[in-house]
């Protein structure tokens, strides 16, 4: 199955759990790709408006798991922005999860999840990873355990 895993990462801890899934997908015989979606500019502290620089295309996945952090007890303006300009997402499997610092990760899950309805698609599993707490290794390896049976 092709799998496109869709990350923004700004400190880059939501992209190491992102590489560690894609490597158990990329082991279990899938091809999984990481594609990053990126912005003009950092979300905290910056003024104008923020715009996609990189606008990755999941139209050629089969599934797509979407990562990002939680910013001011949210999904990512980041992550927002881009699956606003998806167009569908009705054909495929989709996937989600979140790393947060302290809290929030519920409430960006949950705007995961409508974002990904209105294009046509349920969010089968979810994950939190709270980067701040000792149990994180866990929770990551719980994440890559669910999400091993796409």
């Amino acid at each position: 199955m092709k799998i496109g895993i869709i990350v923004y990462s700004k400190t880059g801890n939501t992209l190491s759990v992102a590489e560690k899934l894609g490597k158990t997908l990329t082991e279990a015989g899938h091809d999984a790709v990481i594609q990053r979606v990126k912005v003009n500019k950092d979300e905290k502290g910056s003024s104008g408006k923020l715009s996609l620089t990189a606008n990755p295309d999941v139209s050629n996945y089969d599934a797509v798991v979407f990562a990002a952090p939680v910013h001011a007890l949210s999904l990512a303006s980041a992550m927002k922005l881009y699956l606003n300009q998806v167009k569908d997402l009705s054909d495929k499997k989709v996937y989600g999860f979140v790393t947060q610092h302290f809290m929030g990760g519920s409430c960006a899950i949950r705007k995961l999840k409508s974002l990904c309805q209105e294009k046509g698609a349920d969010l089968k599993t979810t994950g939190i990873v709270n980067w701040a707490k000792r149990k994180r290794e866990n929770q990551i390896e719980q994440i890559i355990t669910k999400f091993s049976s796409i």
